[in-house]
């Protein structure tokens, strides 16, 4: 196998294709196996039930040979200019990435690559998403070979001649940012990944039939008979204990496994990230692209006094599947610590933010106590529909432990609703249950919009978006006095709100 670097060349075509490493030729038939491992289970099945092993043998046969052809119809270079790609038998892909619109290189290892000492190099533009065919991928590099390949296109390709003088490198010392510790698995039952694995599981459970075999044995009987001698409340009650029990080993392992390891350093150029146990990734990130910081803090984990950071970064989405995460749950002082280190101009998430003043809460009350109402008056309705007696000490309890949720939820939104300009950058935070801080600089911030809804012209507030090829693409300023709008955009780019504020 040639080098995944090639040597110098002026243009693309000068470069010759290189071939993954033949260790694939391995690795890909049992992927393939493990990929459509339900279908090879039903062939086998349906061979014995007919008495015919053939099916199972016949569908063995045509993965190992899928997976063998994927090595022989890959192809790829690295040029002056372009990365390019060749692949598939039947559907033939060509894919070719500008080496300047690169903007992150992710590398991760799966248990076969460890084992046999290869890596996946996966190439960001920013435009692919999690799951497109068109995603760019070199499935089998020696992992000796990666850190050379890595810095090759990280670095913008240019129309150079091999002649020219090389361009003189300056030396970076890398400094550690933040390394896993066991304790933060705590945080891990706070996420929703348990509960969606439990999900996951049961669903296919019942998709390939254990969900009726689990139904008719004799332990499920007995649980059931002995749910029915304890009442239907009692019997809830422990059902709802044993899924978040299970649920919370879930997310324990799956956190463990996921995180286990993680190192974050900077030298001032990129960032890198690995984490993994079983599937290591190495993320490294362009300071060059970097334009802020997104704090999460889902109720869940502020009640623990955890957080999660992600780095906002030109065209890296934020729908990419993790590739801007720079630190998952950890105790929120860690989090804040480190998300100064990654800013390198220490400006802290915790300034002073501008209230929104008075109308902006009453209308998170209104929001909030809206549904409760509405829920009430369909519950008396039905009664009144039905011919039935109105439980009004039920109602009247019930009503009564909505509202004060409704209210605490409402005052929690409040609190955590608003925004500073500072130092370069705008600061804003929204949300209760899902809530979200973000640090974006100002140079990343590409046009503005104002928007108001019919509540929000009654109320005389409007949410200002701001407009970035980075992260998530937008990002708001959530019910801000309408006053206060154009201010606001003015402060941030001067010049752009002149105009807007005389209509």
């Amino acid at each position: 196998m040639r080098d995944a670097v090639a040597p110098a060349a002026a243009t693309d075509e000068q470069v010759p294709w290189s071939r993954l490493d033949r260790k694939m030729l391995v690795i890909h038939p049992i992927e393939e196996i493990l990929r459509l491992l339900p279908v090879l289970v039903g062939s086998f099945v349906i061979g014995t039930t007919s008495g015919n092993p053939v099916w199972g043998i016949a569908a063995t046969g045509v993965l190992v040979l899928v997976g063998l052809s994927r090595w022989f119809t890959t192809t790829y270079r690295v040029g002056p200019v372009h990365v390019e790609l060749r692949r598939g038998l039947l559907q033939r892909r060509e894919l070719s990435i500008p080496r300047s619109r690169i903007r992150s290189v992710d590398v991760e290892q799966r248990v076969l690559h460890r084992v046999l000492g290869l890596a996946v190099v996966k190439i960001g533009t920013g435009l692919s998403r999690s799951g497109d065919p068109n995603r760019f991928e070199l499935d089998g590099l020696p992992i000796s070979a990666v850190p050379d390949l890595r810095a090759v296109l990280l670095t913008p390709g240019q129309d150079t001649t091999p002649s020219d003088p090389a361009p003189a490198t300056s030396v970076h010392s890398e400094r550690e940012l933040a390394r896993f510790d066991f304790g933060w698995v705590r945080y891990a039952p706070f996420s929703t990944t348990g509960l969606l694995g439990v999900a996951a599981a049961a669903g296919a459970a019942f998709q390939f039939g254990f969900g009726r075999w689990i139904a008719d044995s004799q332990t499920f009987r007995r649980a059931v008979e002995r749910a029915e001698d304890l009442g239907p409340i009692v019997a809830l009650a422990i059902v709802i204990v044993v899924v978040v029990l299970v649920a919370s080993a879930a997310a324990c392992v799956r956190y463990l496994l996921v995180y286990g390891d993680l190192r974050v350093s900077d030298d001032d150029r990129v960032l890198r990230i690995a984490h993994g146990l079983l599937t290591t990734r190495h993320t490294t990130l362009d300071r060059a692209r970097l334009r802020g910081v997104s704090l999460r803090e889902p109720l869940a984990l502020r009640l623990v006094g955890a957080a999660r950071l992600d780095a906002i970064m030109t065209g890296v989405a934020a729908q990419q599947g993790g590739s801007s995460l720079v630190l998952p749950s950890a105790p929120e002082r860690e989090v804040r610590r480190v998300a100064a280190e990654v800013l390198t101009d220490g400006l802290p998430l915790d300034v002073p933010l501008r209230s929104h003043g008075p109308r902006a809460r009453r209308r998170r009350y209104v929001r909030t106590l809206g549904p409760v109402v509405a829920v009430v008056v369909a519950v008396v309705a039905v009664f009144a529909v039905a011919g039935r007696e109105v439980p009004v000490p039920v109602i009247v309890t019930g009503t009564a432990l909505l509202v004060a949720a409704a209210c605490a939820l409402a005052q929690d939104r409040y609190r955590g609703l608003g925004h500073a300009v500072v130092a370069g950058h705008l600061v804003a935070r929204s949300g209760s249950i899902d809530r979200q801080r973000i640090c974006l600089d100002w140079d990343g911030v590409i046009g503005w919009t104002v928007r108001q809804t019919f509540f929000q012209r009654r109320a005389g507030l409007a949410t200002v978006v701001a407009a970035t090829p980075a992260g998530a693409g937008h990002y708001e300023v959530l019910d801000i006095p309408i006053e206060q709008a154009w201010g606001l955009i003015q402060e941030v780019t001067p010049g752009m709100a002149e105009g807007w504020t005389e209509h």
